[in-house]
């Protein structure tokens, strides 16, 4: 497994949340981002998890929502160092799961994401 600290790993994430376009950032609602080093291991896609979506997509919304926590995305970091051989992989997989659980959160879903290269 490649090495990098959390640290390293984190600095990552918010890059790769740096470049997405500032018109789409500033229409995000009331999410949190956090960096986990494992997923847990009962859940659906067991340790090979690389990144997590859960809450209420914008698109689902209604006049309804009002004083729910704020949705969470997570990016699980040693799942992406173990599938990473170089650092620059781990960039460009950091980068495509965090677009990913982002547009999750714009209610985009899995088809579309696999099907222009998000998967």
């Amino acid at each position: 497994m490649l090495e990098m600290s959390r640290e390293e790993f984190e600095e990552l994430v918010a890059e790769a949340l740096d470049r997405i376009p500032p018109e789409l950032t500033k229409l995000m609602d009331n999410v949190a981002i956090f960096v986990e080093d494992e997923p847990d291991p009962a859940g659906e896609h067991g340790t090979n998890l690389l990144g997590l979506y859960e809450g209420i997509p914008l698109t689902e919304r209604g006049d309804w929502y009002a004083g729910v926590l704020p949705d969470r995305i997570t990016v699980y970091r040693n799942p992406i160092l173990r599938i990473c051989e170089t650092y620059e992989h781990v960039v460009e997989e950091v980068e495509v799961t965090v677009v990913h659980e982002v547009a999750h959160h714009f209610g985009i879903g899995d088809a579309w994401l696999h099907e222009h290269g998000y998967g």
